[in-house]
């Protein structure tokens, strides 16, 4: 699905030059679950901007299904985000005075889809990604973290994205509330969806089944296990 060889970014300020990726490559196949770790400044997030087509890369390039994403104007970026990646953020990124069944239904706006399929394809979802149906009618400020995030997942999955994208996103909740929220996509994952996951965390990683460490602009290891460990 995805394959990228020899990704390079460097950023310019003025006449520094700082180069945050130093001629990544890799593949990831469609199915998998892979975890991107490393610490601050290692590179991952520049990694995470280029595979979610936020950002392309200085030289190298990104493909994705046979198609160099890393040539595409803006607008075929655009179009790319919106019908292939899913993405889910430290931060949630819902409406706080909305409800959980309008925040999810929210990218089929544009779609053409009546308002009953809307509906029926945001239920679908939120039970998909573990929501609890009593909760569909709240507003997202009346949820707990991990709720909110279950929330922020189901409306990642409402344009059958061809991959779920996930930045850090256990960083705002506590131990127990991550677990659950991690085996979510654990779950998702056993379903056939690919998910690549950003995270500084050990233990957020081992729930995927490769890990990628990323060092210093660079893959310091790859490493696939059958087993999936983390802490219980």
């Amino acid at each position: 699905m995805i394959e990228c060889d020899n990704l390079t970014k460097i950023y310019k300020n003025g006449d520094v030059e700082t180069a945050a990726l130093k001629g990544v490559s890799f593949k990831i196949e469609k199915g998998e679950f892979v975890s991107i770790i490393g610490p601050s400044g290692s590179g991952k997030s520049t990694l995470m901007h280029i595979l979610g087509a936020l950002d392309t890369p200085t030289a190298g390039s990104y493909v994705f299904d046979g198609k160099d994403i890393s040539r595409f104007s803006d607008d075929e970026l655009s179009d790319f985000r919106r019908d292939k990646i899913g993405f889910v953020f430290q931060s949630f990124n819902l409406l706080p005075r909305t409800t959980v069944m309008r925040n999810v239904m929210l990218p089929l706006v544009y779609s053409g889809k009546t308002m009953e399929d809307r509906e029926k394809k945001a239920r679908a979802c939120l039970l998909q990604a573990g929501m609890e149906e009593n909760k569909f009618g709240n507003l997202s400020n009346q949820l707990s973290g991990g709720q909110m995030q279950r929330v922020a997942i189901a409306r990642s999955l409402i344009n059958n994205p061809s991959i779920i994208l996930a930045d850090e996103p256990t960083g705002n909740l506590d131990t127990k509330t991550s677990r659950t929220v991690m085996e979510a996509f654990a779950e998702l994952n056993r379903q056939g969806h690919t998910v690549i996951l950003i995270t500084h965390e050990m233990d957020v990683a081992g729930y995927a089944k490769r890990i990628i460490h990323v060092r210093d602009g660079m893959i310091e290891s790859d490493v696939t296990h059958n087993n999936i460990t983390h802490n219980t």
